[in-house]
């Protein structure tokens, strides 16, 4: 699922690409594609499955029901979790689920609450 960035200038999240750069339609700004990666990767944030940036410390609520691996449990949709730490990696998120105990997540399966 590709995500576009929000508006540097404006903050408006109805951008779309052109080619090589991206606009903004409601404040008709313009930036490079490369310079919007760049920006991103320079931030090492983690952003949520809504586009919102996570922090540690935070309360995030999952969104979709999750499997628990080698477990017959299951993190339902609504589950909050308070308290994240985010890590590098594919699964970006340690935490401790409340009845289920220490696991890691994926941010795009949360949304912060």
């Amino acid at each position: 699922m590709s995500r576009l960035p929000k508006c540097p200038k404006c903050g408006s999240e109805y951008v779309y690409e052109d080619g090589t750069t991206y606009v903004c339609p409601e404040c008709a700004h313009e930036w490079a594609i490369d310079a919007a990666a760049e920006s991103e990767e320079q931030a090492g944030g983690v952003r949520d499955a809504h586009g919102n940036w996570l922090q540690d410390g935070d309360t995030v609520t999952v969104i979709k029901d999750l499997k628990v691996k080698g477990s017959s449990s299951v993190v339902k949709v609504g589950t909050k979790v308070k308290g994240i730490r985010l890590v590098e990696g594919d699964h970006d998120i340690d935490c401790k689920i409340p009845g289920i105990g220490k696991m890691s997540l994926k941010s795009e399966f949360v949304k912060k609450a």
